[in-house]
């Protein structure tokens, strides 16, 4: 049963992973963002790119970790390369650590990300949601 999570999970970290980097390329070189909102508290603003940039941070770092296991366990060969063998004990694996953590921190992210967002959209009423659908530059 472990090793059908994990033919699973590993194929999905890589791929979240790999749509993650062409975000950050497709961000830096090609994305046409909406102006930013000029009222509000600038700790908001602030905060608001701290949790989008940690977003970034905190995916790379979990894939990062999870190769590391991968590398370091063997199992990669186990799982996909049909090598016979028992599945290690993970929390051997010092990666393990920043993976654990990682995906605690992320949760908390998407919980204060969702969280704003309502927030935005239900006690505010402003067009926060609505700018980042597809907004151009200029977009209100």
């Amino acid at each position: 049963m472990k090793a059908r999570i994990l033919q699973f999970h590993v194929p999905m970290g890589m791929a979240v992973a790999i749509l993650t980097l062409a975000r950050i390329v497709w961000w830096w070189r090609f994305d046409t963002k909406p102006t930013a909102h000029e009222h509000g508290p600038r700790w908001r603003t602030l905060s608001a790119r701290a949790v989008h940039v940690l977003f970034y941070i905190i995916i790379l770092g979990m894939a990062a970790s999870g190769i590391g296991m991968l590398v370091l366990s063997g199992a990669g060969l186990i799982l996909f390369g049909g090598a016979q063998g028992v599945l290690p004990d993970f929390h051997a694996y010092l990666p393990r650590v920043p993976h654990g953590i990682g995906a605690r921190v992320l949760l908390f992210l998407f919980i204060i990300h969702a969280g704003a967002a309502f927030y935005h959209h239900f006690i505010k009423r402003d067009a926060t949601l609505k700018r980042m659908w597809f907004a151009g530059k200029g977009s209100q």
